[in-house]
């Protein structure tokens, strides 16, 4: 049997045999043509504070306006997101520049750092220094140059963490031959402090209020004065994605840039305490491990361009302490792997930041 639609007042028979597609065709018009059409774009992490703009346009619902689905992946640094990216398994890759990025990019792989994911301007130096409390306490280390010897936790060789180390190392008229390395992932680099596996660790917030809080470690300075200016974590574009998704890769940076712009409002004299910060905290307690909103009121936050672009000085500088260190194979420049066009367009849609409702 079939059934009757009245359409106009007029009875229309339908066959059962068509019955079921109409219904699916009425569905689907009811989900619309968007949510039919969302693009899944695979994000990667490093499980630091500078995640907060991806974790910020997700939950406000940015990438959504854009026809975007996301999903993140963790990494223990950047470095490790680099043959995911080239291979078409990762669409976006967050956080430092490395060796590996401009090996890649010497090898023809074609991955663009395409905006600022975290700088440190003044005040905002969310990468620290930070030494084990008994060494502080003990006045066994006072200065850069008694790292001298130590056991210093880092994410990977040749990443911007080990810009900053070398620095610090720089500063204390010694070299990175003068310590002792051991690589591992910022979460782990707090066990190893509280255990004294490590002496001093080179992280990013949270983990370094982290481990100040459990009495692990003191903050000796933070990434600002070790490096003032430093371009240290960086969104990533993979070849896949830039070349045959453009469009999908300029409908992802207006999310981005909007999420940066609502991060940057609630930044204030260094903290999380601008007009929005409120909100902020709340989607970073939404999206990470890290549920203590006063954990993250105490944190050093990172710098982000609203407008997105990179300090591109800051990334030369790096480019040439890994050529320095023998860790650059082939002939490459940062212009290489360097593309603003979509964080530019994207200010020419929506102009220029202007910093609103400053909290007094």
């Amino acid at each position: 049997m079939g059934r009757f639609f009245r359409l106009s007042h007029a009875a229309v028979h339908v066959p059962a045999s068509l019955l079921s597609s109409l219904i699916a065709v009425v569905a689907l018009a009811g989900l619309g043509f968007d949510a039919l059409a969302a693009t899944t774009v695979r994000i990667g992490t490093t499980n630091s504070i500078s995640d907060a703009t991806f974790f910020i346009a997700d939950k406000k619902g940015y990438f959504k306006e854009e026809g975007i689905d996301v999903t993140f992946i963790a990494f223990d640094s950047a470095a490790k997101m680099i043959a995911p990216l080239g291979a078409g398994q990762l669409d976006v890759g967050g956080g430092a520049t490395s060796a590996g990025l401009y090996n890649a990019a010497a090898r023809g792989i074609n991955i663009k750092i395409v905006a600022d994911k975290g700088s440190m301007p003044p005040g905002y130096g969310f990468m620290s220094q930070l030494v084990r409390k008994d060494l502080i306490d003990s006045g066994k280390f006072k200065s850069f140059k008694d790292l001298k010897g130590l056991k210093v936790g880092i994410s990977t060789n040749g990443s911007g963490g080990s810009v900053v180390l070398h620095e610090a190392l720089k500063k204390g008229g010694l070299n990175p031959k003068d310590v002792e390395q051991i690589f591992m992932g910022f979460p782990q680099m707090v066990i190893a402090l509280q255990n004294r596996a490590i002496d001093a660790g080179f992280m990013p917030e949270p983990n370094s209020t982290q481990a100040i809080q459990n009495g692990a470690a003191v903050r000796f300075a933070g990434g600002d004065i070790i490096d003032p200016n430093h371009q240290l974590a960086v969104v990533l574009f993979g070849d896949d994605f830039s070349k045959n998704h453009p469009e999908v890769a300029r409908k992802f940076m207006r999310a981005y840039i909007r999420a940066a712009r609502d991060y940057n409002d609630a930044l204030k004299d260094g903290k999380l305490a601008g007009a929005n910060a409120d909100e902020i905290i709340g989607i970073l307690i939404q999206s990470t491990e890290i549920k203590d909103p006063n954990l993250y009121k105490m944190m050093v936050p990172h710098g982000c361009n609203p407008d997105g672009r990179v300090n591109v000085a800051s990334l030369k500088k790096n480019l040439q302490i890994f050529k320095d260190q023998g860790l650059i194979q082939g002939n490459v420049s940062v212009d290489q792997v360097l593309d603003h066009s979509f964080a530019d367009a994207v200010v020419k849609e929506l102009g220029r930041y202007v910093l609103k409702n400053r909290k007094k």
